[in-house]
């Protein structure tokens, strides 16, 4: 895909959506990481429902922490592998208590060091709660830039390496959600919704083409 073509879809998106959000509910940097830590393999609905009531009573590392494992399970039990996430989120919350004065730290490395938080999450985190023109691929934006050919390649790293190449620096910070979004309701896994797609006269998915 040539750039001029990339240029014209993302400025469709952003005009579509000019403040992207994420659809996890969250207040606060940690509220943030502890969502993202649960949604792994899961729905972000299924993440809300469990942390709309986790949250009011308990929404900082030592809160969390003195929860324990079982007392977190019995909020986060609904979700996918909860006693593995359980698990990661005390010992996470441990470390922010003992390591980093409670505080989620802005920086890569002290984040992916963070049990349950690898480069994807830290992504999420240092893009959506400090701004940081970050880009976690996902399913839902591995599909869409290969499919649309927007940024090809064969695992999440390379197509996060190729975005991050050639996305313009103007559209860095909101891509990741533009592109979540539009994986999530329109350019579906097993039948895109190509008839109410904004982006269908450039996209360059393969059914599309008559040649």
């Amino acid at each position: 895909m040539n750039k001029d073509k990339r240029r014209i879809i993302l400025t469709r998106l952003r005009d579509n959506n000019p403040k992207p959000e994420t659809e996890l509910n969250f207040s606060s940097p940690f509220e943030l990481l502890v969502a993202v830590t649960l949604s792994a393999q899961a729905t972000d609905v299924s993440v809300n429902k469990a942390t709309d009531k986790l949250f009011p009573v308990a929404n900082t590392p030592e809160a969390i922490y003195a929860l324990g494992e079982e007392g977190l399970k019995t909020y986060i039990k609904t979700i996918g592998l909860y006693n593995s996430k359980a698990t990661n989120v005390i010992k996470a919350c441990k470390m922010l208590v003992d390591l980093h004065g409670s505080k989620v730290p802005e920086n890569r490395e002290a984040l992916e060091a963070l049990p349950g938080v690898g480069r994807k999450t830290a992504n999420v985190v240092l893009n959506t709660a400090f701004g940081w023109p970050t880009i976690a691929v996902d399913t839902h934006i591995f599909r869409v830039s290969n499919r649309t050919k927007l940024a090809m390649g064969k695992n999440v790293d390379q197509v996060e390496a190729k975005l991050l190449k050639v996305i313009p620096s103007e559209f860095k910070v909101d891509v990741h959600h533009w592109l979540i979004l539009h994986g999530r309701y329109t350019c579906v896994a097993r039948k895109p919704r190509c008839g109410s797609c904004i982006i269908e006269d450039l996209c360059e998915y393969s059914p599309l083409k008559k040649t």
